[in-house]
This record gives C-alpha cells, structure tokens and sequence, in this order.
C-alpha cells in the first residue's frame, strides 16, 4: 500500500501545481488503512471511506482514495480556469466530478442497439484507427468527408485527447474515453469550429445532451474568460439553441460515428435532431478547408460506398 501511495503522490504532483501538490497536503491522507487481499479499505474515524484496488483495473488507471479523489477535483478545476489550455487539468476534472452521469451514460448506450455495439467493440478514434485519407474519398455531403474537412478547416487532429487514468470501473471508464474522442464530431455533427465562445456553446449543449458534471461547470465559469460583446452573443444567441437542440437531440454517447462515415451528413443530423447553431467564427474559409480535404485524397484509392 505504501508503494501505491507513492504512485499517487508523484502522479498528483506531476499533474498539479507545487503550490497544490505538497507532500505536506498528501500526508493528511486518512490515517488507518486494512488490507483485504489485493484492496485496502480506508477509513477514517472508523468508517468506510472508499474501497482501492492496489492493483490498476486498466492499463493507465490510477485509483484514489475520495480524499484524494476530491482535492485532484479541486486542483483540477482551479488549474482550468487559470489555464483553459491544460488538457490533462480538464481531463482530471471530468474524471473527478463523473459521479452517477457515467453509469447513466452507459445505461443510455445499453439501451440502444447501436450504443450497445460501440460497448461491445470499444472502438478507439485516433490517427492509427481512422484513415483521414479514406476519408477525404468520400462523396462531397457525407459524414466522413464532413469530418476531414472540419479537421482541415480547424487545424487539429484526432491525437490530442488525454488517456482515461481515476476512473476505477474499466467499462465506465471506456465511456469516459469515448466521449472525450468524440468531441470533434460532436463539433463536427454540430457545425462549430474551436475557439472559446465555440467551445462554451458546444459545452452547454454537451451539459443538455450528456449531462456531464464537468461539461455544466466549464460552461458556467468559461464565459468569464469572454469580452462582454462575445459574451452577451454567447448567451443571447448560442446558449438558447445549445439548450433546446442538446436536451431534445438524441443521446450523441449511443452514436457509433465510425459506422455512419458514408451517411450524408444533413440526413445524419436530422436522424439525431440536431440543427446548426447561428452563424460562428472560423478561422478558415470552408472552400480552402474543402481543398484540402480533397487534395488529401488524391493518393489513396476510392472509400468504399457503404460502412465497414
């Protein structure tokens, strides 16, 4: 168990700050621990406080205790709003505040057809799973050629979100990771590109849609980072349509985007009751992001006309 809490102490201090990682904070951990086999029970003032495997249940799973669990929640979210640009401090804080919405999302995806495959399979969506140049071959309209573009249009890739590490259950941990992976198509799917006003209107529809912890706290302190001009559109414009369109759209978690590559994109939308958000800002015209979706599909041959 001391090994364990090794771990935890230099994973913690790696993440946050000094100033919020010092070992004289992580001493204060409860104070008597009883082993079970391969769990510890900690417990403070004789009661039960979180049962921790000593053994990762993932590759990459870090378990903590709720001691440690809430002040990586703390940590976290203060290092967002400080520096919106960590990915892994936004990642900590999603995994922390998960609470009772990963089940529910899993319940939601075991209760669809589709959802219940995406469980079974577990797809992954990076660059080494998805081939962006196959993409850029499909027909001018569908999802997959929607989606190249809107990667060419944004200049991101599909490789920068964090790996799932302090969810213990692996399957609800899976659902965390799927929905972090998703989040360019649900931009995609959506029609928003990335900057910050963009970013709070999809987190709102998110908090509609998913009903994410992390999603309803990112949308009430992120429009403090806006100029008043950008933040009374954000609110007058963009959050009414994040609201209606994301509680009234289809749960985006059950969607098993990988299979729908060839389906035009309009049709996909309204099969999921989504409608475009008013008109956003983009940092490059549509007709060059489209060139270079197209140009990007010169060297490979024709996509395939129906999904694998």
């Amino acid at each position: 168990m001391l090994s364990l809490l090794k771990i935890k102490h230099a994973t913690l201090s790696r993440i946050l700050p000094r100033t919020l990682a010092t070992p004289s904070k992580l001493v204060s951990l409860p104070s008597r621990i009883r082993h079970h086999g391969d769990q510890a029970r900690v417990l403070e003032g004789g009661s039960s406080v979180r049962s921790v495997h000593t053994q990762p249940a993932y590759e990459g799973h870090i378990p903590l205790t709720w001691f440690e669990n809430a002040f990586l929640a703390v940590g976290s979210a203060i290092m967002s709003l400080v520096d919106p640009r960590r990915g892994d401090m936004i990642a900590a804080l999603g995994e922390t505040t998960a609470g009772p919405s990963l089940p529910r999302l899993r319940e939601q995806m075991l209760g669809s057809p589709e959802g219940r495959r995406v469980l079974k399979d577990r797809p992954r969506v990076n660059s080494s799973t998805i081939d962006m140049d196959k993409l850029a071959q499909y027909p001018e309209g569908s999802f997959g050629r929607a989606y190249v573009t809107w990667l060419e249009r944004c200049g991101v890739t599909p490789d920068t979100r964090e790996p799932v590490h302090y969810i213990d259950d692996p399957e609800l941990a899976y659902v965390m990771q799927r929905y972090r992976e998703c989040h360019d198509f649900y931009h995609c799917i959506c029609n928003l590109p990335v900057n910050v006003e963009s970013e709070l209107a999809l987190k709102y529809f998110e908090f509609a849609n998913l009903g994410l912890p992390m999603t309803g706290i990112a949308a009430l302190f992120g429009p403090l980072r806006l100029t008043p001009q950008k933040r009374d559109r954000l609110f007058s414009e963009f959050v009414p349509w994040a609201l209606k369109c994301g509680s009234s759209a289809t749960s985006l978690i059950t969607v098993y985007w990988e299979k729908r590559w060839d389906q035009n994109v309009e049709e996909l939308k309204k099969e999921l009751g989504i409608w475009d958000p008013p008109e956003a800002r983009w940092s490059k015209p549509l007709s060059e992001a489209k060139a270079l979706a197209e140009k990007r599909g010169q060297a490979v041959e024709p996509a395939p006309t129906a999904a694998s």
